[in-house]
């Protein structure tokens, strides 16, 4: 912390330098403007050539040139422009080059006060003293868990309404079996950041393991907010898929349990999600392979793909048929891609995690997809003109084991 204030003293130290730098140079100005105007000529040129102009009216009235009407008018013109000319050449007086100079410190001490009062609302000075307390603990030779609980507890009780405080202490509190603790540093955060489905599954999980693993009315009306906001919330689903699993309701465990796998990002809590999987089928007296097969499939959509009359004959039976899945916003890659030929055509497929083409976009992670289907010309999977297309949208995920979704082949790409 004291390097931080450090290094906002120097900036504040540069800042203030060059408040005060152009009165250093005041003096300097004023005597250089001073001289310019009692040598500034400019009038005197102006009524020299006020004069000659004159003197050239006054020769042509004598010549007979003009007459007196003309010249009266002309000379009025050249009276009015001399006044025009010269009123512009008039300046103030110049001020002292020592006046302004008692404003100076008081915008110095308004910048130095109004910096540090903006800091202390949008910095992250809080932030940082926990990350310090946290190295601390880390580089100390006797660091301990008990040890990092009790000075994030200080620091608690120093900045309460910081929420990364108690998003650090939760986990502590947690891991010790603290369980009360952790419910009330997870409370807290929940008053500061909101209710959000993931702090909410971590409130329904945690109560859940202090009642002894009992769904308790508390624990339940938790579970129906957080699905009710977010229906895929890994934790929460794990959770029910592990109180189905302690009533015997092994069925029903594994659904959860599925569901939950596609919402997690950590490969160690998806894997231990399919060890569960593995016991709940064992239980049930699934075979192994048969248990391989559904855990890596998971909910998915049974399409019905074919072909319109009056497109048949247009491209050859060996041509390349690709059945897609995307989200429904096409923001993210396909979910599921099956491939297959023209010839095969009726066909029933089965698209699921299987068909992924990365981890990252699985059609378990969403709850409606769209289908497309497309025969290409080319064998390529980029779209090309000539190539025939069918698409369906809006489409649910889930059990493969009702009836196909019908998809028909009815346009051809222009």
């Amino acid at each position: 912390m004291t390097l931080l204030w450090v290094a906002f003293g120097l900036l504040l130290v540069l800042a203030l330098w060059l408040l005060v730098s152009p009165l250093r140079g005041a003096r300097t100005l004023h005597a250089a403007q001073q001289d310019f105007e009692a040598n500034d000529r400019t009038a005197d040129q102006n009524v020299a050539i006020f004069r000659r102009r004159l003197a050239s009216l006054e020769a042509a009235l004598a010549r007979g040139e003009i007459d007196q009407a003309r010249f009266d008018e002309d000379r009025l013109d050249l009276e009015r422009s001399l006044l025009e000319d010269t009123e512009a050449t008039q300046r103030r007086p110049l001020k002292s080059p020592l006046s302004g100079r008692l404003a100076v410190p008081l915008v110095m001490v308004a910048v130095v006060i109004a910096s540090v009062l903006w800091y202390q609302q949008q910095g992250a000075e809080g932030d940082l003293r926990l990350f310090t307390v946290q190295q601390e603990v880390r580089n100390n030779p006797e660091r301990s868990l008990p040890m990092m609980i009790e000075r994030l507890e200080q620091e608690a009780a120093r900045q309460p309404d910081n929420p990364n405080v108690w998003s650090s202490l939760y986990p502590l509190y947690r891991d010790s079996g603290q369980g009360d603790e952790a419910i009330d540093a997870l409370e807290r955060l929940i008053e500061l950041e909101g209710r959000h489905p993931a702090l909410l599954g971590e409130l329904a999980q945690i109560r859940f393991f202090v009642a002894n693993r009992t769904l308790t009315d508390e624990v339940q009306a938790l579970v129906d907010e957080t699905l009710d906001k977010d229906p895929r919330q890994p934790l929460v689903l794990g959770m029910l898929g592990i109180h189905a699993f302690d009533e015997g309701r092994y069925e029903q465990a594994i659904e959860h349990w599925r569901r939950a796998i596609a919402g997690f990002d950590d490969p160690g809590s998806a894997r231990a999600l399919r060890e569960g999987i593995a016991v709940a089928q064992r239980r049930l007296g699934v075979a192994s392979d048969e248990l391989e097969t559904a855990q890596s499939r998971g909910p998915g959509i049974q399409v019905r793909v074919s072909l319109d009359a009056e497109l048949r004959g247009l491209l050859d039976d060996d041509a390349t048929v690709f059945v897609v899945a995307r989200d429904m916003e096409g923001e993210l890659p396909p979910l599921a891609v099956a491939r297959t030929t023209l010839s095969e055509l009726p066909l029933t497929v089965t698209l699921d995690d299987s068909h992924a083409m990365s981890d990252a976009a699985r059609l378990s992670q969403v709850e409606e997809a769209r289908l497309m289907v497309r025969v290409s010309t080319s064998g390529q999977a980029t779209p090309q003109a000539g190539d025939l297309f069918g698409d369906r949208q809006g489409v649910a995920v889930g059990d493969t084991d009702g009836e196909p979704i019908d998809v028909v082949i009815d346009r051809v790409v222009e």
